[in-house]
């Protein structure tokens, strides 16, 4: 886990060579769908049956969306800044299906720092194995003392 401090930080906008960033990869599992479905309650056939899911014209069950903006909070939390984060907000939107068995690389770099409210703003964006964007966000991350 990172532990950066506000003081730590360097945006985009400071230095455009030697900003803050970071990434991890992750590969998604039934048992992570099933666990998202447990505490979502989310029972689209879209991501419970296969053969829905191939009939819209998907080769498998489509990953909840959340489910892949749920890394964000990972990025945010662990890696960027990491252990003193306070999570403001996640602005992300979707750009292609996630499916099971899929890695997916989650990277995200500080764009801005903001003195007066001791927060950054992060943009990220999860890949898949493909090299295919899936999804892109704006975070907005705080600090703890």
């Amino acid at each position: 886990m990172n532990e950066y401090r506000f003081e730590e930080i360097i945006s985009k906008e400071e230095d455009k060579k030697e900003y803050t960033k970071a990434e991890f990869s992750t590969s998604v599992t039934a048992e992570m769908m099933q666990k998202f479905y447990e505490i979502s309650g989310d029972d689209n056939p879209l991501h419970m049956d296969e053969a829905f899911a191939k009939e819209q014209g998907f080769y498998s069950r489509v990953v909840y969306g959340m489910l892949t903006a749920s890394f964000y909070s990972r990025l945010a939390g662990v890696y960027l800044p990491g252990k003193f984060c306070l999570l403001h907000s996640v602005e992300s939107s979707f750009k292609n299906p996630v499916f099971i068995g899929d890695t997916l690389t989650v990277a995200g770099y500080v764009k801005e720092k903001h003195e007066a409210t001791r927060t950054i703003d992060i943009v990220a964006t999860i890949t898949n194995q493909d090299g295919k964007k899936v999804s892109k966000a704006k975070i907005l991350a705080g600090f703890l003392k």
